[in-house]
């Protein structure tokens, strides 16, 4: 009776079983993994959110495919602000960054071909390529005291059935950003092969290194056929307003066509809320604020991990440039399911094993950074501690 797409197994992974089980008995948990900037005790400028919705154009609903001109003249302006130069007839809006992946994948690819994606990153990738009837296949991001990309295993991984590039800039969760090198040789890549490059920057206003030849982001990238997605949800830190837009660019006789044809996905969706786009420019005079409470907290525990971390030999913090996540890598005594079981059961926090990320070695853990530095620097003390007993 069900599509194929959506034959998923739907057994509850273990170490999420015990973790409702211990909540249900009413026990406290560390929870070092939170993602949702709502839930971890931002002063919000509330009233001038709220102020914003209520705008008397929200009364009529004049439908437009790419979003109104002026919230895509004020995300121009947010790009203009980071040295990116764009324009308006580049810019359009869905209703998150899964939505634009969706709507991508249905502009570039055909039933059963492929995109590359990078290794480790999100897991909601798969989900996300099986609704569209996309192929997935990877390419190694490896780390030498910095993350970068494994060209040698990408170039070896393009096929004819390959349509795309993925990029998270920086990535979930290493934090790594392109450099101006792997732009180029991406570049060339896409070129020889015609392949299309698709640059998740949703965490690329949340920047630690300030080394010259990262990449803040592609709109604009010219040599090839290059999307470039954002959103509400970690520019502003508001993910409930189910906002992101898309930055089209490169040639011009590849970027007019795909403009063209994106329209028309649009148009026949029409998703975006009219008064959540209408209130956009004046949620974006707002980030600079937003943004400050974010990034206090995720420099504050970066900066206790990276300290507390360091004084126990056994244990590695490693270097990320930007984003909300940070890796810690264990001993290599225990696999990182027993790991993060041992810290959930005996210490009763909470962390992200790696190959949730699909780390290819052992053993990795994964920490938000967007934890309230409180419970973020308690559950860490616990784990090092338990590190320094077991070692």
């Amino acid at each position: 009776m069900f599509s194929q797409r959506t034959n998923w197994f739907f057994d509850t992974n273990p170490l999420i079983a015990r973790l409702k089980a211990i909540r249900d008995q009413g026990e406290k948990i560390l929870d070092l993994t939170e993602s949702n900037p709502t839930a971890c005790g931002f002063k919000y400028p509330k009233e001038k959110i709220l102020t914003a919705l209520a705008n008397s154009k929200n009364m009529s609903y004049e439908p437009s495919p790419r979003g109104s001109l002026a919230s895509r003249e004020a995300i121009v302006s947010h790009y203009q602000k980071r040295g990116l130069k764009v324009n308006a007839e580049q810019v359009f809006f869905t209703a998150s960054t899964s939505e634009a992946y969706a709507f991508l994948f249905r502009l570039l690819l055909n039933p059963d071909e492929r995109i590359l994606v990078p290794r480790p990153s999100y897991p909601l990738f798969e989900f996300l390529a099986q609704l569209n009837d996309v192929e997935m296949d990877y390419y190694s991001l490896v780390y030498d005291g910095k993350w970068s990309i494994d060209f040698k295993a990408l170039k070896q991984a393009v096929t004819s059935q390959h349509k795309a590039i993925l990029l998270v800039n920086p990535n979930n969760p290493t934090g790594s950003y392109i450099k101006e090198e792997e732009l180029k040789e991406l570049n060339h890549i896409c070129y020889r092969h015609n392949l299309a490059l698709i640059c998740d920057e949703v965490f690329s206003d949340y920047r630690f290194d300030q080394d010259k030849k990262i990449v803040p982001g592609l709109a604009g990238n010219s040599p090839v056929l290059t999307f470039s997605l954002g959103g509400a949800s970690k520019s502003l830190g508001l993910p409930q307003m189910k906002i992101g837009w898309v930055i089209g660019s490169g040639p011009e006789e590849l970027v007019k066509p795909a403009l063209e044809r994106m329209e028309i996905i649009l148009d026949t969706y029409l998703s975006v809320n009219t008064p959540v786009i209408n209130s956009l420019p004046s949620w974006l005079k707002l980030q600079s604020s937003i943004q400050q409470e974010i990034s206090g907290h995720l420099l504050e525990n970066r900066d206790y991990l990276r300290k507390k971390s360091s004084s126990i030999p056994s244990c590695q913090c490693l270097h990320v440039e930007g984003g909300w996540y940070a890796i810690l890598k264990l001993p290599a005594v225990k696999n990182e399911e027993a790991w993060t079981f041992e810290f959930l059961e005996k210490d009763r926090v909470f962390v992200h094993p790696g190959y949730f990320f699909d780390f290819e070695e052992e053993s990795f853990i994964v920490l938000s950074l967007l934890v309230s530095p409180k419970v973020f620097q308690e559950g860490v003390a616990r784990i090092l501690s338990r590190l320094e007993a077991l070692l």
